[in-house]
């Protein structure tokens, strides 16, 4: 089978065409500012895998092509998505809507250079799809995309619930399709002017296929694994991929509230606060873990969250039919507040104004009638969109259904807890 792009080819463009291979080839650009942009990109290349379509999914780490326009790292010689993930693991986010504004009047001045990086890069490495599942740089992106490939589809997949317009993830330029997964960012794709042939719904956010994955494990055989208890209520507490000092704030205070509860302490690339929180000797049953890609396993022996109010975290948790304890307040980063009212309009968990208040909030989460309202509410939630993307990118390949011939999906465990 040909590349759906192979009648752009002419006298002009032949050097590219003869690139070109029968089988179909997608670019997704990701970067490390925070967990969610990878783990996005991740989880598409597996089931795309997975599903034996015959595509070519090649990751583009974008820091790394776009290193030496990096006007911070030549001020501070860190790189601007090392400096992002070490303000969300000392919680230096209070202001982060300045600092936010700021990096993108940043993007505006350097536009042109980036656009003609881009454009070389896609020059040298054709593709016949390009998605895109990070923010800020879309319209850069799409800009040198069109120049090289005017025509072949340029996809961006929302990692959050929805956009923080202006400038975040959808810009106003007719060639982008959106990926949404709900339809408060399916609105705001259409207030930008977007017609319903570029707002692409799906049931959800993209997680990665193992949260898919049933599993008749035993959760209390797990917790004792871990070595803790089985009678008592359980809670995972997860702040992305490079958690947060605030867990062991959390820990200190539900620890000397003498709370009915037992914790599963993931800090991720945190490896200071796991030693921290190993070193000292708690009073209630803890199981400190650094990174690990088993996040679907922990939850199986939780019976809550309790995190921030990230994108990731959220939507794992419904998966895993878990009700969550979150905080929403100045600190919390701007496009992370949607998730927490998201959250009280789904009647899927609580929301703290402060984890100053964790002791109440875990008293009133495992409230039995309160506990089995969120249950019932978690119950109608049904995220499907890691199937669903690879059959949106199918049909904007030109594909039909019998040639893309997808793997049998996995199937959610009947019962996560």
């Amino acid at each position: 089978m040909l590349s759906t792009w192979h009648g752009a080819c002419s006298s002009q463009n032949s050097k590219i065409c003869a690139k070109l291979s029968p089988m179909k080839k997608i670019h997704v650009v990701f970067h490390d500012g925070g967990g969610g942009h990878r783990n996005a990109a991740l989880a598409l290349q597996t089931i795309i895998s997975q599903q034996n379509r015959g595509w070519q999914v090649e990751l583009v780490q974008f820091q790394d092509l776009t290193d030496r326009l990096d006007v911070l790292r030549k001020l501070t010689g860190i790189r601007i998505q090392q400096q992002y993930n070490i303000m969300l693991q000392n919680g230096w986010t209070l202001g982060s809507t300045y600092l936010l504004r700021m990096l993108q009047m940043t993007i505006r001045l350097l536009h042109r250079p980036l656009v003609r990086l881009l454009e070389k890069f896609w020059h040298e490495k054709p593709a016949d799809l390009l998605v895109c599942v990070i923010p800020h740089f879309n319209r850069q992106i799409c800009e040198s995309w069109n120049k090289v490939y005017l025509g072949r589809p340029f996809v961006t997949l929302i990692t959050d619930l929805a956009d923080f317009p202006p400038r975040f993830w959808i810009e106003p330029i007719r060639e982008q399709f959106v990926i949404a997964g709900t339809e408060k960012a399916a609105e705001q794709a259409r207030s930008l002017g977007h017609d319903d042939a570029h707002i692409l719904r799906t049931s959800g956010m993209i997680l990665r296929p193992d949260f898919y994955v049933s599993d008749n494990s035993d959760p209390m055989a797990l917790r004792k694994e871990m070595g803790l208890r089985t009678d008592l209520p359980t809670a995972i507490v997860l702040f992305g991929g490079h958690g947060s000092k605030v867990m062991y704030d959390i820990t200190e205070r539900l620890d000397a509230a003498d709370s009915p509860v037992q914790l599963i302490l993931i800090c991720g690339r945190n490896e200071e606060l796991a030693a921290k929180l190993r070193a000292r000797r708690w009073k209630m049953p803890v199981h400190v873990m650094g990174f690990t890609k088993e996040v679907h396993r922990f939850m199986r022996a939780a019976d809550f969250l309790i995190g921030k109010p990230g994108p990731g975290s959220v939507a794992e948790a419904m998966v895993r039919k878990l009700p969550v304890l979150i905080e929403c307040n100045a600190w919390t980063l701007p496009q992370e507040r949607y998730n927490a009212e998201w959250v009280i309009e789904k009647g899927v968990g609580i929301v703290l104004d402060s984890f100053r208040d964790v002791a109440a909030g875990v008293r009133r989460i495992l409230d039995p009638a309160t506990l089995a309202e969120f249950r019932k509410n978690l119950a109608a939630q049904d995220n499907r969109a890691i199937f669903e993307i690879p059959e949106i990118l199918a049909r904007l390949l030109g594909e039909t259904q019998n040639e893309s011939q997808p793997a049998a999906q996995a199937t959610v465990s009947a019962d996560a807890h």
